[in-house]
């Protein structure tokens, strides 16, 4: 009998994004006015001079907008706007018609007139990071006092602005107990979209506790019984079994959406640094060259880094057995960070794979 996930499982090249990445995370600087614990970028007060210039930002746009479908470029940090040229970049990238998402950092420079400044410049949507219900809780993890108030009324700025809003949540053994009554604050904020990033030891979050594969199954399991009660789409970053379980969802014959189908670093993700190394994710800091040198088209098509990420047959331990991992594929940002080894099997995944049935042939030599 077939597994109940075949139908789900894509033949070549199914969810691969070899052509083109689907998104891309820019790091365009690591000055910025937090100090939050789980810092991915190692973000400083001070702009680095290792930063690429306007024109090698615009030269790396120029490269993106050949691309087809052209990428979501999101513009982050350190904090996006703490260069003085952000509006330059903003609207060079609009004129070559890139859809262009911001990640700023919740600071008094983030005003009302800088809201309202981004929507003019054509930002396509913003994100906001809520890493705790209250002031204590959020506060004690951005490092800056007051951050919890400022984000609540940015996020008002926002929705006065009408720039579609996604919430982000840091996913931890510390802030697991609190996702409900942040779940209430991110209907609050009138946010469109929440995304749990579930925690990759990379960066200052190396620092920070993990969840239990069990939590994380029994979250996935809580997030799907929330879908419908909210206001907002909820999604995930560094957890792509959740796709596993929404589809699994299918065998009751429900319709579940199971978005971003496949992509995962590497496969429709790529990531720039201030200094303009190209990595499969923030996540997964491996560089497969520069734009600087290279294309970066060229690099993510062609590099064997970004090759090997592509081809699911490669992976190891359960991940590379695993009946779902065309759709899934698992962290391989958390792969490495467990192992070394970014085609290792994903720590954080509970799921156990089907055993192949045996073959019907002449067993008497067995």
């Amino acid at each position: 009998m077939p597994h109940p996930h075949a139908a789900l499982t894509p033949s070549e090249p199914g969810f691969r994004y070899s052509k083109s990445p689907r998104r891309v995370y820019w790091e365009l600087t690591i000055a910025c006015g937090l100090s939050c614990q789980h810092c991915r970028a190692g973000a400083i007060k001070d702009r680095s001079p290792e930063e690429l210039s306007r024109e090698e930002v615009f030269g790396v746009l120029r490269s993106l907008a050949t691309a087809e479908p052209t990428p979501v470029v999101v513009l982050t940090g350190g904090d996006p706007l703490e260069r003085p040229d952000f509006f330059e970049i903003m609207d060079y990238a609009k004129s070559l018609k890139l859809h262009v998402d911001v990640a700023p950092a919740v600071t008094p420079k983030l005003t009302r007139d800088q809201v309202m400044a981004l929507k003019a410049h054509g930002t396509g949507a913003m994100s906001l990071s809520l890493d705790g219900s209250n002031a204590r809780r959020h506060d004690t993890l951005r490092g800056i006092p007051g951050c919890f108030t400022r984000t609540m009324e940015v996020a008002k700025y926002v929705h006065e602005a009408q720039i579609p809003m996604q919430v982000n949540t840091l996913v931890t053994a510390d802030t697991l107990s609190d996702l409900p009554a942040i779940h209430e604050c991110v209907g609050q904020m009138k946010a469109r979209r929440w995304s749990l990033f579930f925690l990759v030891t990379t960066g200052r979050g190396s620092l920070l506790p993990q969840i239990e594969p069990a939590q994380a199954e029994a979250l996935f399991e809580w997030l799907i019984e929330m879908g419908p009660k909210s206001s907002f789409v909820i999604a995930t970053t560094e957890a792509p079994q959740f796709r596993r379980v929404l589809a699994s969802k299918r065998e009751d014959g429900n319709q579940m959406r199971v978005p971003g189908a496949g992509m995962r670093d590497g496969n429709g993700i790529m990531f720039i640094s201030h200094r303009g190394e190209i990595m499969p994710s923030g996540f997964l800091p491996l560089s497969a060259g520069n734009v600087r040198e290279q294309d970066p088209l060229t690099i993510y098509r062609e590099s064997s880094l970004f090759v090997r990420l592509r081809d699911t047959a490669a992976f190891g331990g359960r991940c590379g057995a695993c009946d779902m991992k065309d759709l899934c594929g698992g962290s391989r940002g958390r792969a490495f960070a467990a192992t070394g080894n970014p085609l290792s099997e994903d720590p954080l995944c509970l799921y156990v794979p089907p055993i192949p049935d045996m073959p019907q042939g002449d067993l008497r030599g067995a």
